[in-house]
């Protein structure tokens, strides 16, 4: 009888732990089933979408009993539930009540209507936001969210999503939703209609979805929020560009919302804001992770360098085979050598402006950094800028030059000071731009965006982003380069930097200021991307230093 107990207590413990109820979402007032509703856990990552007719099963195995179960869909009165009750029966009928629309007296008054677009609107290939539901299937439900702010009174006309590729073997159902704002994060669903669109690749116009919401009468004001969300998983997958830098939102479900500060979805909209209506105050303080001040939008040049030959140039790309890593290059002009050195997670590509004049006096040696564009590396160590110099050094052997110069740009112009410090014999001249000596040097707010990011990477435990954390590391804890080794390197060095530069313009004057034989230029209302931006002026400043 003892061990029948012990049997029965088993029994009941795993019935309470192991509990997956099914049932049917339907209208109450129609009796009728609702599709694509959604199911989940307050507080909690798990959750389901009932299919076309309603149905759903969701497994709260190992939920807290207390919690609550929440069911939301746009249009209907939210649902709670106890985990406790609503585990009470199978196969239960759930019914939502219609939400009761108040229809105020509206004031028809003469309005100017002025036409803006807000958002994010790159459409690169570099950085991407990806729904692939094969791979993270307990990841694929989750919502995406960026934020707006409209200090007049608007109406939202299109939401505009930019796809970077889509291939799925049919249409991809997603749902997109309007939050309030609470505390800086989304909070309540403000649409009185769901928003659902079956996606087909023909839909995608030069590589945007421009959804047509005018109908739908949607008025905003103040901080609002737009999240995205797919419904159904498909084979296949969808990349959406994504803006470095921007603050995007992610949850899974119920769970609480996240700050993503490294990118932000390419999500953005067509509105009519009333010119006449009252402004809204922002009474809050402009956030420190904000970064659009320092970081522009990079999408036309993104477009610019992918349709470039540079990078992927085969009839002059060559590969020189290291340990741990097989080099990539490519060679243009002739003359007096000349290395071009992108910047961390570039590729040749970014100088696409600059070969192609300083071709015309130098041989210009562009290379992929390891693990970067085109090369490979497979190794298991964390990245540093030692290493770098290491694989410049051992191409300059391999073309047997005896004398380069340099160009870095970012992590390549750290590169160039780790070479001149340990192969000064075999520099010229040096060319950094936007580089630094140590991390401090960074701008707090992208040194800030970049912890958030690897700890979300290391929380994933992915290994298919093991090369993006090397990436970030060698960025937090590198260079560290002192006072007395910049005293000592005697090459001419060209230091330049922009106005408004993620490197602190102290720190551009301090590392200019302890090399020996250096010059110093700001260049005015400018960023960290000037061989973007600015290549005309930088070409010439090169080409003047170096002929000098």
């Amino acid at each position: 009888m003892k061990k029948l107990n012990i049997l029965f207590l088993i029994f009941f413990t795993f019935y309470i732990n192991a509990q997956v109820v099914s049932g049917t979402v339907f209208s109450k007032e129609e009796n009728k089933p609702i599709p694509y509703v959604k199911i989940g856990v307050e507080k909690e990552k798990i959750g389901v979408i009932s299919d076309e007719k309603g149905n759903f099963s969701i497994d709260l195995s190992g939920i807290d009993v207390t919690h609550k179960v929440r069911i939301e869909v746009p249009g209907y009165e939210n649902y709670s539930e106890s985990v406790q009750n609503f585990s009470k029966q199978n196969s239960q009928k759930v019914f939502l009540n219609e939400k009761v629309k108040n229809i105020q007296e509206v004031k028809l008054v003469p309005k100017k209507l002025v036409d803006k677009n807000w958002g994010v609107n790159t459409k690169t290939k570099h950085v991407m936001y990806s729904v692939n539901p094969q791979f993270r299937k307990e990841d694929f439900l989750g919502e995406t969210a960026l934020e707006f702010n409209a200090s007049k009174r608007s109406k939202i006309k299109n939401i505009n999503l930019n796809i970077a590729s889509y291939k799925s073997d049919k249409p991809v159902l997603m749902r997109y939703s309007i939050y309030s704002e609470k505390n800086g994060f989304p909070d309540k669903n403000i649409l009185e209609e769901e928003i659902t669109v079956q996606l087909t690749e023909d839909m995608i116009k030069d590589g945007v979805f421009s959804l047509d919401v005018n109908h739908y009468n949607i008025w905003v004001q103040g901080k609002f929020f737009i999240g995205i969300q797919f419904l159904k998983e498909f084979e296949g997958k969808i990349n959406i560009s994504a803006a470095l830098f921007r603050t995007g939102f992610l949850r899974k479900f119920y769970g609480d919302w996240e700050k993503i500060t490294l990118a932000a979805p390419a999500i953005n909209i067509d509105v009519k804001v009333d010119k006449n209506g009252k402004n809204v105050k922002d009474e809050t303080v402009a956030s420190d992770e904000n970064l659009t001040d320092l970081i522009p939008d990079l999408s036309k040049y993104n477009m610019e360098k992918e349709n470039s030959i540079y990078g992927k140039n085969s009839s002059v790309g060559k590969v020189l085979k290291l340990k741990n890593t097989d080099l990539y290059y490519e060679i243009y002009g002739e003359g007096e050598p000349l290395i071009l050195l992108h910047g961390n997670s570039g590729s040749i590509q970014e100088f696409y402006q600059q070969i192609p004049e300083l071709s015309k006096y130098y041989k210009v040696i562009a290379i992929d950094t390891r693990g970067q564009g085109k090369s490979t590396d497979s190794s298991k160590t964390d990245f540093t800028y030692k290493i770098f110099a290491d694989d410049v050094k051992a191409l300059v052997d391999e073309l047997g030059l005896k004398k380069v110069n340099i160009v870095g740009w970012s992590d390549g112009g750290n590169t160039g000071l780790e070479f001149a410090l340990k192969y000064p014999d075999h520099l010229k001249k040096l060319v950094t731009i936007g580089a630094n000596v140590f991390p401090e040097g960074v701008d707090s707010r992208l040194l800030n965006n970049m912890k958030t990011q690897l700890q979300v990477f290391q929380a994933e435990n992915d290994p298919a982003k093991f090369n993006e954390i090397r990436l970030l590391k060698i960025m937090l804890k590198e260079p560290n380069i002192t006072k007395n080794s910049l005293n000592k390197i005697q090459n001419s060095v060209f230091i330049i930097a922009g106005e408004n530069d993620v490197i602190k313009k102290e720190h551009t004057e301090f590392i200019a200021k302890q090399l020996p034989n250096s010059e110093l230029k700001i260049y005015k209302n400018a960023t960290h991307f000037i061989p973007l931006e600015n290549p005309e002026e930088l070409n010439a400043d090169i080409l003047e230093f170096l002929r000098k």
